[in-house]
């Protein structure tokens, strides 16, 4: 299909003054927009996330931060609308600052840094770039070097802080399990003191002696049963060979066995022995009795005398009934410290679980204060080592520079946009209205609307007189339009509102700023 080039030469030459208009219109503002525009300066920094000065495996650091993650935070806490605002307002950042609202001043200023974080992979330096567009070679370098400023004491304080804080967390971890641990500590102590006497600790030597007062035990009775047998021989002896005389005297009798239990005890003791002296004493009483009664020593009712066989068998009687009863006194004795033994340890079976149970919860409250105290000191060993910027921190590599050579705007390509535009929207307009116009002004369009081929076509015949005047019309539609076009933009711009603000604001109002 071929292209009818006079046809659309004539359609281009009659929409030539509209098409003008858009394109003079566009290209006409954008190119007083680039020129017009005031120069913009723009200076970076460079900041090195450098390694800890000690190394990591001798004093392991509290700061557990990625360098991606504290870079992160270090950006959102200089990004924060005070600091820009205070910074616009402290450098003069904008020539009408008083007149701008704030949010406006934070979104222009925002708008202006730009933050690039770049790391170099595993074991790579991890960089910081801050830069800033501004309208003057001084104030722009004077932010970034703030910026780098804000950015170093931040990097400062978030380190010192966290490692402040974690130290204050195990100070405290310390003092609390201390606490608890004395609490704890008290707490066995006054169980141990008010069960002294059935503690787990002393269960082996009460079972030895629960087994030694068993053993003394049957002893006893195996010798009370022997005692008891020897008595009743005994008496049934002296019984059966010497009958009691009907008339003696109690006294003469006791004062006999006295003397002969003091006789056979001055062959053991000696004379100063507290039984003997004690023995002597009553035998004295009773001779002061027997002296007063006027009986004789020695006499009985019968008038016979007492033999010495006599005196000592009633000493040994004596002394078998002594026997009995002091063995069953021990036998009490031992049986009543056998149940208490048997008690004490049946406590001390009860005790061993409740003493198990609070040494099990001092041994946990040991290890966890063992646990904070190691922490503590190592938290307290990277306090130190934050404080004093041994550990990981930032260093300025480059510093910000007063520019000489403005970095915008790119005149020329604002410029070449908006002809492009331009020509981009007198085109489109061109193409829009042959897209939307159904009229046939061609043989080939009168062929394709009937499908068929018409033996003749006559044209539209236009006068000579029309002719000129349509083509005088166009060209003057045309010069109106390529004079008045300049005129215009040139009195917006200068009465009304430079056409730089007008674009900008358009641009804000359309979200493509």
């Amino acid at each position: 299909m071929s292209i009818d080039i006079g046809f659309y030469r004539a359609l281009i030459l009659r929409r030539l003054p509209v098409m003008t208009l858009f394109f003079l219109l566009i290209s006409g503002i954008g190119i007083a927009t680039a020129f017009k525009l005031p120069e913009e300066y723009s200076t970076s920094a460079r900041l090195l996330l450098e390694a800890p000065q000690i190394p990591v495996s001798m004093i392991p650091t509290t700061v557990q931060t990625s360098a991606a993650e504290q870079l992160e935070v270090i950006e959102q806490r200089l990004m924060t609308r005070s600091n820009m605002i205070d910074i616009a307002n402290r450098y003069d950042v904008f020539l009408d600052i008083r007149d701008r609202e704030p949010d406006t001043v934070v979104s222009d200023m925002r708008t202006a840094t730009r933050i690039v974080r770049r790391s170099g992979g595993l074991n790579g330096a991890t960089l910081m770039t801050i830069s800033f567009k501004g309208r003057s070679p001084q104030v722009v370098a004077s932010v970034v070097n703030e910026y780098v400023t804000l950015v170093l004491q931040e990097n400062s304080r978030f380190r010192v802080s966290r490692a402040e804080n974690t130290l204050e967390f195990f100070e405290q971890e310390v003092q609390r399990l201390g606490v608890n641990l004395s609490q704890k500590t008290v707490e066995i102590a006054e169980f141990k003191t008010n069960n002294a006497d059935a503690l787990p600790q002393d269960r082996a030597f009460r079972v030895q002696l629960e087994t030694r007062l068993q053993d003394r035990l049957e002893n006893l009775e195996t010798e009370l049963l022997r005692a008891r047998q020897y008595l009743n021989n005994l008496q049934l002896r002296l019984t059966v060979t010497q009958p009691e005389p009907e008339a003696e005297d109690d006294r003469e009798r006791q004062l006999l066995i006295l003397k002969g239990e003091i006789k056979r005890l001055r062959e053991t003791y000696a004379e100063n022995n507290p039984r003997i002296i004690r023995l002597k004493n009553r035998i004295e009483q009773l001779e002061v009795i027997v002296a007063a009664d006027n009986s004789e020593l020695t006499t009985i009712t019968d008038g016979e005398s007492v033999s010495e066989d006599d005196v000592l068998r009633e000493i040994a009687l004596q002394e078998a009934k002594e026997r009995v009863e002091t063995l069953e006194k021990q036998i009490e004795t031992t049986d009543v410290a056998l149940t208490e033994t048997r008690d004490r340890i049946s406590e001390t079976t009860a005790n061993s679980f409740q003493l198990e149970e609070l040494e099990r919860d001092l041994d946990r409250i040991q290890a966890l204060y063992d646990g904070a105290v190691a922490n503590f000191n190592s938290a307290q060993v990277s306090e130190r080592v934050e404080a004093s910027a041994q550990g990981q921190r930032m260093n300025v590599i480059e510093n910000a520079n007063v520019p000489r050579v403005p970095s915008g705007p790119n005149r020329i390509g604002i410029a070449a946009v908006s002809i492009f535009l331009g020509i981009a929207l007198a085109a489109g307009y061109f193409v829009l209205l042959e897209a939307l116009n159904r009229t046939v002004r061609r043989p080939t369009e009168l062929s394709e609307l009937f499908d068929t081929v018409p033996m003749a076509v006559i044209p539209y015949m236009e006068s000579r007189l029309k002719r000129r005047v349509r083509r005088i019309t166009l060209v003057a539609a045309t010069l109106a339009v390529a004079i008045g076009v300049p005129l215009g933009l040139w009195y917006v711009d200068t009465n009304y509102m430079p056409l730089e603000l007008i674009v900008q604001k358009s641009i804000a109002k359309l979200g493509l700023g």
